[in-house]
């Protein structure tokens, strides 16, 4: 009788300390911070990513991918499309070897290649397309903007590269046919 309680006891010990220790490794749902909660960690204002993030991961080293529902554009200081599938690597105070975030200039759509903002932090942020850096005012990113097509499809940005030179040949046409 006593060897069968000790052999019970030591079975539900086992147990108790087996779910104890496995839920040490799993993570609660509920700590997990969303994207909107990470950015600040990072000193980045949460409003650069629009509100239709289905879910992101994130590496040791920094690098991360974040899913949209769907493409989409969000007016800024200017016209900001965001593809399905964002990636980069965050660190302290910036966002580089950024894919999948395009601003439209004139008629042109141009990759953000980075992101940074002022350590200590200022009033101002930075955004790296091609060689160019774009200050703006950070007070526009620090709120979390919904999420808009605005008459631009997914892919349309990729092409505009294209359409701009096939405008500039049609151009170049009419102007070699006018001077002859």
């Amino acid at each position: 009788m006593a060897l069968n309680r000790f052999l019970i006891s030591i079975f539900f010990s086992l147990t108790l300390l087996t779910t104890t220790t496995l839920s040490l490794f799993e993570p609660d749902p509920d700590s997990i911070p969303t994207v909107y909660e990470l950015l600040p960690k990072y000193g980045l204002p949460s409003g650069l990513l629009p509100d239709s993030v289905t879910n992101f991961t994130l590496s040791d080293d920094g690098r991360f991918v974040v899913h949209l529902a769907k493409p989409c554009t969000i007016e800024f200081d200017y016209l900001v499309y965001y593809e399905k599938t964002i990636s980069g690597k965050i660190g302290y105070g910036s966002i580089t070897d950024l894919k999948g975030i395009q601003v439209k200039r004139v008629f042109i759509w141009f990759d953000v290649d980075e992101i940074k903002v002022d350590l200590p932090p200022s009033d101002s942020i930075y955004f790296k397309v091609g060689f160019i850096n774009k200050k703006l005012d950070i007070d526009q990113f620090k709120t979390v903007h919904s999420c808009g097509d605005n008459g631009v499809s997914a892919g349309s940005c990729g092409d505009s590269w294209k359409s701009f030179l096939q405008l500039q040949g049609m151009v170049d046409e009419a102007e070699m046919l006018i001077t002859e």
